[in-house]
């Protein structure tokens, strides 16, 4: 199965180096999943030609707001729309948590309680998963089609099901903890207020479940769907 990366933004200069760019984490993340990838960056206008370029799209995070004013947000929408009616399964991640639910018509704004940094506890329908953060804006109203699957007493909408066309996850299962200490030390300090970057950094070690998050994820793509007859 060929899952389509949507690329939404960069991994900071200082960190690319030894990191990688966001593909690279959910390549990482999703491994032995039985998953290809092919990454689009559609943060630099790089799309797909056809929404059937792939079986399944993950659009990823980034350091923009899905209600600010960049070149890629209006024919990201206008792709996300299309995918959902063909259908092609997508999953959203953060950032792409968030454009995906703005395009279905929900809304997304800057949380007035500011900021979730690193290790978050979630409540997904009775389970309690535990996932890095890093995030300001939320989805504060939901498309007609969304069910909330996961939330916190911070994040009241966390994790979005729409169906079998898209799950959403407002935290970031790719992000290790030590991806997480340079991303407080090279793009928080000085942004996000420095309470909340120690209390984070004092939480690292705190054993995380992407693991579990990311079998939610492969388990959504690839579930049986009905024979989609191509336009």
């Amino acid at each position: 199965m060929l899952i389509g990366i949507l690329q939404t933004g960069h991994v900071h200069d200082s960190l690319i180096e030894t990191y990688g760019d966001y593909p690279a984490m959910f390549a990482q993340l999703l491994d032995g999943y039985g998953f290809t990838f092919k990454s689009w960056a559609v943060v630099d206008m790089e799309f797909p030609d056809s929404v059937h370029d792939a079986d399944g799209w993950l659009l990823t995070g980034s350091r923009f707001g899905a209600y600010e004013d960049h070149a890629f947000i209006p024919p990201l929408e206008a792709f996300i729309r299309k995918a959902y009616a063909a259908p092609v399964p997508m999953v959203g991640i953060c950032f792409g948590h968030q454009i995906i639910a703005k395009a279905l018509g929900g809304r997304v704004e800057k949380f007035d309680k500011g900021w979730a940094v690193g290790a978050s506890d979630y409540d997904f329908n009775g389970e309690t998963i535990r996932m890095n953060a890093w995030h300001q804006d939320q989805v504060t109203a939901l498309p007609k089609d969304a069910t909330v699957v996961g939330r916190s007493a911070f994040c009241e909408n966390a994790a979005l099901l729409y169906g079998d066309r898209a799950f959403t996850v407002q935290a970031h299962p790719e992000i290790r903890d030590d991806y997480l200490g340079g991303l407080i030390e090279k793009r928080g300090r000085g942004v996000v207020p420095d309470p909340v970057l120690d209390a984070s950094t004092a939480r690292i070690g705190t054993p995380l479940d992407d693991k579990r998050v990311a079998d939610q994820i492969a388990a959504f793509f690839k579930q049986p769907r009905p024979e989609r007859v191509l336009p």
